[in-house]
């Protein structure tokens, strides 16, 4: 980590959820194409205890082109509740694809409790730690709860219920130690928050990245970008999770090899004197672990882990 930053960390987190919390259907992004899948990962957070308070039959048919309604439609999913009934303790994203961000363009007091999601939801993660609020997870989605392996899915209660994580191996790519406050992103929805007010801190961040359907120069040009505006070396430690469909095997017309997808990411990184991690399992492959966003985290380059060290920072369990 960068000498003489102190990390900086959510001044609240939510309390530890408990059996009998109620959890809220937030889409916020593109319109819902499988209502099957979405009953799937309800039935995960029923599981544990866990109570819808709405009608997931309310969204198929809210869509305004391909987003899964109007702006204040969806930024509605995401306001504080004005009814009788307890606020909801977890805001669940549905899906992905695109249109969280347009919701930044208007003021957006969101409710309490903990927001999960990833992909495109990077853009309200981000923004809430930006406002310094707790409570940001980066996980899975409620459409791709259900397919997780068994160890991600209690991986993600054990999260919420404020119980302790296990330690994500990777690969290492640059030796060293960094701890700081841990940010998990899209890389491609993080890129286009850079130079707004919604870009948390990134002084001595542990940042894990990860990316779907972008070609090795899309990458590369991202990164570049990170690295023009001063952003990458801000960090204390990097680590990167799946890129699904991301490699380019092609050769060029005259049969020079294009860069690989690791060469980019490794040469994009390696001079940063910062430690490395790839291979993290985070993001659109076949197993999403969650990460607490803003939390006080160390990326061991030497040994290849990333330790969440409280997932809970000055949260008060109501167990």
């Amino acid at each position: 980590m960068a000498a003489g930053l102190p990390p900086q960390l959510p001044s609240h987190q939510p309390p530890a959820l408990r059996p009998g919390d109620r959890v809220r259907l937030v889409a916020a992004s593109s319109a819902l194409a499988d209502l099957e899948r979405l009953q799937a990962g309800l039935a995960v957070l029923a599981s544990w205890g866990l109570e819808l308070d709405d009608d997931p039959n309310r969204l198929p048919p809210r869509r305004w082109g391909y987003l899964a309604g109007r702006d204040a439609e969806r930024a509605g999913d995401l306001l504080a509740d004005t009814g009788a009934r307890p606020p909801a303790a977890l805001l669940a994203c549905v899906r992905g694809g695109w249109g969280s961000a347009r919701l930044l363009e208007q003021p957006l007091e969101a409710a309490g409790g903990w927001l999960l999601g990833f992909s495109d939801v990077t853009s309200l993660l981000w923004h809430r730690l930006a406002m310094g609020r707790g409570g940001a997870v980066h996980g899975p989605l409620l459409t791709t709860l259900a397919a997780e392996p068994a160890w991600s899915r209690e991986r993600l209660r054990a999260l919420l219920f404020g119980e302790p994580l296990a330690d994500l191996e990777g690969e290492s790519w640059v030796g060293g130690q960094a701890e700081g406050p841990l940010l998990a992103a899209n890389l491609t929805v993080a890129t286009h928050l850079l130079g707004t007010p919604h870009l948390p801190d990134l002084d001595g961040a542990i940042l894990i990245l990860e990316d779907v359907g972008e070609a090795p120069y899309r990458l590369e040009r991202m990164l570049t970008h990170w690295r023009l505006c001063g952003a990458l070396q801000r960090l204390g430690g990097i680590g990167f999770g799946s890129f699904e469909g991301c490699d380019d095997p092609r050769d060029d017309d005259d049969g020079t090899p294009r860069f690989s997808l690791e060469q980019v990411l490794r040469e994009r990184t390696a001079d940063l004197g910062i430690p490395v991690l790839a291979g993290l399992p985070v993001g659109h492959g076949d197993v999403n672990a969650a990460l607490p966003l803003g939390v006080r985290a160390r990326l061991d380059g030497d040994r290849g882990r990333l330790r969440v060290i409280a997932a809970s920072p000055g949260s008060v369990s109501r167990r």
